[in-house]
C-alpha cells in the first residue's frame, strides 16, 4: 500500500536522525575538551575526578560510550545533574509545562496573526493590510526578542504598571512573555504565507475555480489556501518547537521557569548531563513532530502520498 510505504520511510528516516542526533551530541559534548575538569568543583582530587568521569562512563572508548548513551536515551536514564543532584531527564520535564505554556500562547496568536494577514495580504496586493503587513514583517523580523522584551517591560512594567516584570503564576506573568517570544515567529509566518499565497493564487486550478464564477472567498479558502498552507505548516511546526526549547532569552528576561532557563543554568553552571538531556530532547521532538508534519502534508494534499 502507498499509504504504508511512505510512512515506514519516513519512520527510517526519523530513526536514523535520531542516531547521527546522539552522536552528535556526544560528540560536542567534548569538543570543548574533557567534560569532568569542566564538571568537578576546583580543588578536587585525583580519586574524585576518576570516580566522577567512571560515573559517567567516559573511561571507557567513544564507541561505547555512544552505545551506552543511545541505550541509556532509549530507557529515558540520560543521567543526573550535577548541580540540581536529580534526573536530567526528569529536571527536563519538570520545566516542561511551563514551557508548553508560555510556547503555546506565543504560537496561538503567532500563528493567528500571521496566517490571517498573510491571506489578507496576498488577497489584496498593494492594499492598506499589505502595507501594514509588509511593516509589522520588517519590524518583527529586525527587531531582536531582548530588546523587544525590555520594551515592553519599560512600558507595561515600569511606566505603566499594569503588568509583573518577571515570575510566573498567574496569566498576568504571561502576556508579555508571550508576546515577545511570539513576535518574530508572527513575522515570518506571515511572510511566508503572503508569498505562498501569492504563488497559489497564480495557480491554474485557482485561475479555473475563477472561471467557473466561484465567489473570491471560497476560491481563497478552498482552493488557494491548502496549497499554500504546506510551506506554512512545515515553519509553523518547526517554530513551535523552537518556542517550546529555544527560548532561552526571553525565559532568562522575564525568569520563567521553562526549558531555555533551564539550559541558561546548566550552561551557567557546566552541567553537562543536563545539557546534553535539553539539547537530545529538543532535537528529538523536532524529528518526531517533523514526521507528524510529514504525515500532515498528506491529509493536506494527498497527491504527496502518490509522488512518493
Amino acid at each position: 500500500m502507498p499509504g504504508a510505504r511512505f510512512f515506514l520511510r519516513r519512520l527510517v528516516y526519523a530513526a536514523m536522525s535520531l542516531a547521527i542526533l546522539a552522536l552528535t551530541v556526544l560528540a560536542f559534548s567534548k569538543v570543548g575538551g574533557d567534560p569532568v575538569t569542566m564538571m568537578i568543583e576546583p580543588g578536587a582530587s585525583q580519586a574524585d575526578i576518576d570516580a566522577l568521569r567512571q560515573r559517567l562512563g567516559l573511561d571507557l572508548p567513544f564507541w561505547a560510550q555512544y552505545l551506552k548513551f543511545m541505550k541509556n536515551a532509549v530507557t529515558g536514564d540520560l543521567g543526573t545533574s550535577i548541580y540540581y543532584g536529580q534526573s536530567a531527564v526528569g529536571l527536563y520535564f519538570d520545566r516542561l509545562p511551563a514551557s508548553l505554556l508560555l510556547a503555546g500562547t506565543a504560537f496561538a496568536w503567532s500563528v493567528l496573526l500571521g496566517i490571517g494577514v498573510g491571506v489578507t495580504a496576498a488577497a489584496r496586493p498593494g492594499g492598506l493590510i499589505d502595507r501594514v503587513g509588509a511593516v509589522l514583517a520588517l519590524i518583527g523580523m529586525s527587531m531582536p526578542a531582548f530588546w523587544f522584551g525590555m520594551l515592553l517591560i519599560m512600558f507595561f512594567s515600569v511606566h505603566l504598571r499594569w503588568l509583573p516584570s518577571s515570575g510566573s503564576g498567574s496569566w498576568r506573568h504571561l502576556v508579555m512573555p508571550a508576546i515577545s517570544l511570539g513576535w518574530y515567529f508572527a513575522a515570518s509566518h506571515l511572510r511566508l504565507t503572503r508569498s505562498a499565497m501569492l504563488e497559489s493564487l497564480q495557480s491554474d486550478y485557482v485561475r479555473l475555480a475563477r472561471l467557473k464564477g466561484m465567489p473570491e472567498w471560497r476560491v481563497i479558502l478552498r482552493h488557494a489556501l491548502p496549497g499554500a498552507l504546506i510551506p506554512v505548516v512545515t515553519l509553523a511546526a518547526i517554530n513551535f518547537v523552537l518556542m517550546v526549547n529555544a527560548a532561552v532569552v526571553i525565559e532568562t528576561i522575564y525568569a520563567w521557569p521553562g526549558i531555555g532557563r533551564l539550559l541558561y543554568e546548566a550552561i551557567s553552571f557546566r552541567d553537562i548531563p543536563v545539557i546534553q538531556a535539553v539539547v537530545l530532547m529538543s532535537g528529538s521532538m523536532i524529528v518526531l513532530l517533523n514526521l507528524a508534519t510529514d504525515l500532515l502534508y498528506v491529509a493536506i494534499d494527498p497527491r504527496i502520498r502518490h509522488a512518493e
